[in-house]
């Protein structure tokens, strides 16, 4: 493998390689954009592409430095997240990892930190940030991950090279998901829609059980009548037990009303994402002026935004589905 094989974001890919080339790379980047959609393939990859023993300005995906990196083993290579059973990014894993890039490069040729998410670096672990990224140690590279600019400091923001990545066509996913994953052409182009052009999200281990859960939604979305608030707060406790499960589901239900939106302008079902459940988007629209669905759209996307800000999960889903109820 190597960045040839990479799916997608030529723009991106040819900034990065136009960096590592000329040895003009940016100390910190931020790369934003929806989950699977391939940041953290593409940070990874780069990760690589630095250490690789075998290339030059690219990775070949087998050498040791290469296989260490892909695996998390790689000395000078550091992914930072949450570590178990914790809500954020703590001040004390920054300032370890502030230590470890002050240390000369192991055995590769920078010391690399990918922070991932980085919205959930608490405002002291951000803080603590800004010192490395106002002072960067020399052979040293910071990539930040994030889904969205909310919740991240303004002045954090200032210091990084900001790469958007946008979700994928269609079509170029199921081509994807056709040629190099061995899918049926029907089968790759469901998958492709669903998962609205993100391949991380298409070749997800979870994928099967997103499925499901998927249709257990829309049946709980569609229940939803004028009234039913005493539903609306049992779907909402439902749901706000774990914070990835929240997230999933509203990124789904923003889809969901894209779909009765595109449904409401077009009167057709061509570009939807959910092509399973086209009699309940049918249904659905009937009920919805432009604006409600509209106004629903933007609510799914601002409680989601909320929730990665670590606002009760609780509460912000019951104030979403009130919202959803006065609609009806």
């Amino acid at each position: 493998m190597s960045f040839a094989d990479i799916v997608g974001h030529a723009k991106q890919l040819e900034t990065l390689m136009w960096g590592l080339e000329k040895d003009r790379l940016h100390h910190a980047y931020l790369f934003l954009g929806p989950e699977g959609v391939g940041k953290r393939t593409i940070a990874l990859s780069l990760a690589m592409a630095i250490q690789c023993q075998k290339r030059v300005y690219d990775f070949c995906d087998e050498c040791a430095n290469c296989v260490r990196v892909r695996t998390g083993n790689h000395p000078d290579v550091h992914v930072v997240a949450p570590l178990a059973g914790k809500k954020e990014i703590s001040i004390q894993q920054v300032r370890e990892l502030e230590r470890e890039l002050n240390f000369h490069p192991f055995s590769g040729r920078k010391k690399i930190a990918l922070l991932d998410p980085a919205s959930l670096m608490n405002s002291s672990a951000q803080n603590a940030l800004l010192k490395t990224l106002e002072e960067p140690p020399s052979n040293s590279l910071l990539i930040l991950l994030s889904t969205s600019t909310g919740g991240l400091l303004s002045t954090l923001l200032s210091r990084c090279l900001r790469l958007s990545f946008a979700p994928l066509p269609v079509e170029v996913v199921a081509n994807f998901l056709a040629s190099q994953k061995g899918m049926n052409r029907e089968d790759a182009e469901f998958l492709a829609a669903v998962t609205m052009g993100r391949p991380g999200k298409a070749t997800s281990p979870d994928m099967e059980s997103l499925m499901k859960r998927r249709k257990v939604w829309a049946e709980q979305i569609c229940s939803l009548t004028r009234g039913g608030y005493r539903k609306g707060m049992a779907l909402a406790e439902e749901l706000a037990g774990i914070r990835e499960e929240s997230l999933e589901f509203l990124e789904w239900v923003e889809g969901w009303y894209r779909d009765i939106l595109i449904y409401c302008v077009t009167g057709s079902n061509r570009g939807i994402c959910n092509l399973d459940m086209v009699k309940g988007i049918e249904q659905q629209a009937a009920l919805y002026s432009l604006e409600h669905v509209l106004f629903l759209l933007a609510q799914a996307v601002r409680t989601a935004a909320r929730i990665r800000r670590n606002v009760n999960r609780r509460m912000a889903l019951e104030n979403f589905f009130a919202k959803v109820i006065r609609r009806h």
